[in-house]
């Protein structure tokens, strides 16, 4: 079992600056969950030259140069802090997302929990998000999501769903907050294939309309 892992200071005190509520709550990732990653970030390598080796789902030692030599995990950082200030305001919405996420509204409070390189990359986040009618609270974070999502739940007596593509943070989550329910979803139906399968999980897939029946089963038992 993972050991759940404390909140960070910073991300703490944007879950404060939150309006306390009762509802039930779903939290929700960004990065190739409602807003694509992978296909964006595949355009971006391309303009300089550079591949993924495989449809493994990892970053670090699955990027290459040219000539098939992975880039160091120092390069690789680098790279996806560029991309991401370049290309944060050209996401395009994953299919089905602002639908579902819209229809879930109804009955849960929805809350972006992004993994954002960059906090001065925030605002343009949510206004990417909010053009795309995603009109939701984005906490951004860093490394495993478990406090965050502890701190997120707390007080809260619906059910709280957690919706990412990242095994690390679905375990995190695990770990951290018992009762909630777990969705691991990778819109990319190429790395979908190799993702892993973590015991536990409640729903694993990549189609936001399986996401929302499932949730609103959940929402209506």
């Amino acid at each position: 079992m993972v050991e759940p892992s404390p909140v960070l200071a910073e991300t703490l005190s944007q879950i404060k600056a939150l309006e306390n509520g009762t509802r039930p709550l779903v939290i929700c990732d960004v990065d190739e969950v409602a807003l694509h990653f992978i296909a964006h970030l595949e355009e971006h390598l391309e303009t300089l030259g550079l591949v993924f080796l495989s449809h493994e789902y990892k970053l670090t030692g699955n990027i290459a140069d040219g000539n098939g030599h992975p880039l160091a995990a120092a390069d690789v950082k680098r790279l996806l802090q560029e991309f991401f200030d370049t290309w944060t305001h050209r996401q395009q919405p994953v299919e089905g997302a602002v639908e579902a996420l819209r229809t879930l509204s109804r009955a849960a409070d929805i809350v972006f929990l992004t993994n954002l390189p960059g906090a001065w990359n925030k605002q343009t986040r949510m206004r990417t998000l909010t053009g795309h009618g995603m009109h939701y609270p984005v906490i951004t974070n860093s490394g495993p999501k478990g406090g965050a999502v502890a701190a997120l739940a707390a007080g809260r007596a619906g059910p709280v769903v957690f919706i990412d593509d990242s095994p690390q943070n679905i375990r995190s989550v695990q770990s951290a907050v018992a009762e909630c329910v777990l969705i691991h979803f990778v819109a990319d139906k190429r790395f979908f294939a190799t993702s892993d399968t973590i015991a536990g999980v409640h729903l694993k897939t990549d189609d936001w309309g399986a996401v929302e029946a499932y949730i609103s089963s959940c929402l209506s038992d």
